[in-house]
């Protein structure tokens, strides 16, 4: 009842107390004051308590310090305010300025946003994180500003693990004949059925109640959801396979940045800079936690396995084959310099 009425309330902020922050926000910031601040909304579909949540919690934090209380901004966690399927309509109209949507949500903006779901593109966290702060990163921004988008920073989820309750996924001929839950995503699906598996696609919210009744037989998901989910209540064996990728951008109104002096911009870029910093830090901390947790604290003997050298040379030998028929989806250029982007 508490969370509904929060929702609620929540919501009638949005649409009726909308208007008094965007009237704040219309105007150039340098007439912001402490005693008069301009608010603004953040709005993301995870709890608080997640590295998404502690980092957008941390970035309106700084923007308030630095600002000595001028520009403050209200954080919707838990889709209190508006859900990541509304997100991008509300950003357009400044009754939100900023959000955090998953990569997935982005590719009815930007094709080249599918490139996060190559399988193997990414060798390892410094050579991920080397893409999204470098050339590769700086275009995939901008193909979202030309959508009327700030595109501020890539915040970690982090790489997914096979789960199954078949025959534990360790090579590629391992997928066949199984029936693998994945998100709505023309790779994923490609990637799949390379591997002579099922592809399903299913909504998150279905997919604990699918793997338990056999409608699927896998899934692909990072260590949080595997584990806040509980899935592995319902699957024999996880592989720490590391094969995709899921993260976010944060994103902010166009109407809302035109509204920023340019010392404002610099504070606010400066904040989300130290914020994304710091989402990193706890993702990799919660990460190596939920493994922790996962390998003692299971009580259903579901088996962790990792991959071999040799196993994760032919996992990449396989999926590599397959980079060829996302050129016209992605971009060629795009899949190569992502491959040749060295790690710092």
């Amino acid at each position: 009842m508490k969370a509904n009425l929060i929702k609620w309330l929540g919501v009638a902020t949005l649409f009726c107390a909308g208007m008094i922050f965007i009237s704040c926000g219309d105007k150039k910031t340098a007439q912001c004051s402490k005693e008069k601040p301009c608010e603004y909304k953040f709005s993301h579909v995870v709890s608080e308590n997640t590295p998404k949540g502690k980092a957008a919690n941390y970035f309106a934090k700084l923007v308030k310090e630095r600002s000595n209380g001028r520009l403050v901004i209200h954080v919707f966690p838990s889709a209190q305010l508006i859900d990541d399927d509304k997100i991008f309509q509300e950003l357009k109209r400044n009754n939100v300025q900023f959000g955090a949507p998953s990569f997935s949500k982005f590719t009815p903006l930007a094709k080249e946003f599918n490139l996060w779901d190559v399988p193997f593109i990414f060798r390892d966290t410094d050579h991920l994180h080397a893409v999204m702060d470098g050339e590769v990163g700086e275009i995939l921004k901008n193909a979202i500003a030309t959508k009327g988008f700030i595109a501020l920073s890539y915040w970690d989820a982090g790489f997914k693990q096979f789960s199954t309750n078949k025959k534990p996924i360790l090579n590629p001929s391992d997928v066949k004949g199984q029936k693998v839950r994945i998100m709505s995503s023309k790779v994923l699906e490609e990637q799949i059925k390379a591997l002579n598996g099922n592809p399903q696609v299913l909504p998150f919210g279905e997919v604990y109640s699918a793997l338990q009744t056999g409608v699927v037989d896998a899934a692909e998901n990072p260590l949080s959801n595997l584990y806040n989910s509980k899935f592995y209540e319902v699957q024999k064996s996880i592989t720490l396979s590391n094969h995709g990728y899921l993260g976010y951008l944060v994103v902010a109104s166009e109407k809302f940045w035109a509204s920023l002096s340019e010392s404002d911009k610099a504070l606010i870029e400066s904040a989300m800079k130290e914020a994304t910093e710091y989402e990193r830090i706890e993702s990799a901390k919660e990460e190596t936690l939920l493994l922790e947790r996962l390998q003692t604290n299971d009580k259903t003997n579901t088996k962790i396995y990792e991959l071999s050298p040799a196993q994760k040379a032919e996992w990449e030998s396989v999926m590599r084959a397959i980079y060829p028929k996302f050129y016209d989806l992605i971009g060629e250029d795009l899949i190569k310099k992502t491959l040749e982007t060295k790690a710092q």
